[in-house]
Formats: structure tokens, sequence, C-alpha cells
């Protein structure tokens, strides 16, 4: 029993099957590219990754039109890895991590970039710039035994047909089982959690009727456009 109504199982879709993927929390990678390190004007080097984190029903099926955000003018776009989580892992090794694997995806982290450089020069946390309403867009997910490879594949996004991002999966700083491993030794991950794995260079403004379209080698297509704000 609850004293109000219990919000909806935030879900994302499932390639070929009905059956949805619940999702219970969203970690993501930040500057795990880099030249996208570089073009956000940080050292590139292998340092330890670090993350922050989206709420889970900040997520969106492909497909369907965001609205424009309040509060910026300059959202940007970063096309992401997407790994889903089907096992418990606690300080998993990176030799087992990808045991705990269920499957993997294409997703959008959409920034409010403008937002996020204040969060800088303060010193304040980054959640109104990464944890806003839509802000994870992300296509259904491809169950591990059908994903071909993680550690290599092209991975793009295009704008209204331009290409803006166009990298390659071996070149994350922080591969997926790295990744799994180190964020394990510090939060218990459980079935249902989201990685999504950083985004290469070549992030950008989007507008209101603007088209995103994106990919990964192996893992299916994003469509996200932009809609008017909410009034």
């Amino acid at each position: 029993m609850y004293v109000i109504e219990p919000p909806q199982q935030a879900s994302v879709a499932v390639s070929g099957r009905e059956d949805r993927f619940p999702v219970r929390r969203i970690f993501c990678v930040g500057r795990n590219y880099a030249a996208h390190a570089r073009e956000m004007g940080n050292d590139p080097d292998r340092e330890p990754p670090f993350f922050f984190t989206k709420p889970a029903d900040a997520v969106v099926d492909t497909g369907v039109s965001v609205p424009y955000p309040p509060d910026t003018s300059d959202m940007h776009h970063e096309i992401e890895l997407v790994i889903a989580i089907g096992k418990p892992a606690r300080a998993i090794s990176v030799d087992d991590a990808m045991s705990v694997v269920w499957g993997a995806g294409v997703g959008i982290d959409l920034t409010r970039r403008d937002l996020q450089a204040v969060a800088k020069k303060m010193g304040r946390p980054w959640d109104f710039s990464k944890g806003f309403d839509n802000s994870a867009p992300i296509a259904p997910l491809v169950p591990i035994a059908d994903v071909p490879s993680l550690s290599k594949g092209r991975i793009y996004l295009e704008v209204n047909g331009e290409i803006r991002q166009d990298a390659d999966l071996a070149e994350l700083i922080w591969p997926v089982a790295d990744t799994i491993a180190y964020l394990s030794a510090s939060i218990a991950l459980a079935p249902g959690d989201l990685i999504m794995t950083g985004t290469p260079a070549g992030v950008a403004a989007v507008s209101a009727g603007d088209v995103m379209t994106g990919g990964i080698d192996g893992l299916g297509t994003i469509r996200t456009e932009i809609g008017q704000p909410l009034a």
C-alpha cells in the first residue's frame, strides 16, 4: 500500500520483442573519448572515469518527439553506446564484467550545455544540465547474444542529414568491461541499471525542428526530433 499512486515503471524497448527492459538507474560516463575530452578543453589522458546520473524516467523511445527544454538556449546532442545490466554486480573484475551485461543499444545524452558550463565554473553538480525531462532517448536494446561487438564498430550521429559525430567504439578510453568493473567497485550494480558510456567528438547544439539520427554498427539506429518548447 502507498499513500500516493506509485509512478509507472520506466522502461526501454527491446529489439524484436514486445517485452520491455525495466530501467532502475542511469549512470553516464564523462569524457570517455579522447577527442571529445579535447574539444571540451580537458586532458584526454587515461585518468579514472567519472560518472553522473540521469533519472530513470528521462528515457524516451526512438521516434518520439522531445520538446525543447526550458532554461536553456544551448542544448547539445551526444550519441552514446548504452549498456543494460541484467545481473547483480558488486566489485566485479574486468574479466567477469561482461557476464552481467544483458544487452546494449544506441542512446543520446541530451545536455543543456549552458547550464553545464555555469555548474562547472561554480563547482556545482551537473544534475540540471543532464537530468532534465526527456534527456535520454534510447533505441531498442539488443540482447547481448545478438550483439556482434562492444569493442569496435562505427558510432555516428547526423542532424538533418548532416554528419556531426563519427567515430568508432575502439576509441573508448575506458572500454565496457573496464567501466563496469570500476563503477561496481563503488556502487553495487543491479538488474535494470543502464550505463551510457560516453560520447565521441562533434557535439553541437540542436534547435526545435531538428531531426537527429544516429546509430552503432550491429546495434541499430535511433531517430529523435526536437519539438517546440512546452507552453
